[in-house]
């Protein structure tokens, strides 16, 4: 087994369920194989970003995993399928998306893998619930530059963990 790394994923969905959809995604994280679920930021709704459809609910995992970064991507649609994803379209709603964020400090450029996530720096439904778990992995200059979306936190009582 490889020495565990800690991983970044972005969670989010607004179909169905949303709320629920996140938090048993949270669930099935924590039940990955060589893997911990360490933390995860509060839910954010948010407006879609370059998507249609009502608004989407977001939250990032922290994760330690002995996974590798394709391994885990793996496991994350693994996920997605058991949720009802489906795909037929780019930017489609969604029951539920994971994104791998960040694996460790590896750079990744495949043709089914990029990490850090390509998009990340873009996108306040990312960037304000990474900064809650790992302020040091989030530019203060991509935060300005997403300022304008339109996103909030829901109530502590809605939080994932």
């Amino acid at each position: 087994m490889r020495a565990a790394v800690t991983a970044y994923v972005g969670l989010g969905a607004n179909l169905g369920n949303p709320q629920r959809a996140l938090q048993q995604a949270l669930a099935g994280l924590a039940h990955l194989p060589q893997t911990r679920l360490l933390r995860a930021s509060r839910i954010y709704r948010s407006a879609p970003v370059d998507a249609g459809g009502p608004d989407y609910f977001n939250a990032v995992a922290e994760l330690a995993t002995g996974l590798d970064a394709f391994e885990l991507l793996a496991q994350l649609q693994q996920l997605e399928h058991a949720a009802g994803r489906e795909r037929p379209y780019r930017n489609a709603p969604r029951t539920l998306d994971l994104d791998l964020l960040l694996h460790g400090d590896e750079r990744i450029d495949s043709p089914t893998l990029t990490v850090p996530h390509p998009r990340m720096g873009q996108r306040a439904f990312v960037l304000l619930p990474l900064q809650e778990l790992a302020p040091d992995r989030v530019d203060v200059r991509a935060l300005a530059a997403v300022r304008d979306q339109r996103i909030w936190p829901l109530p502590p009582t809605s939080s994932p963990a």
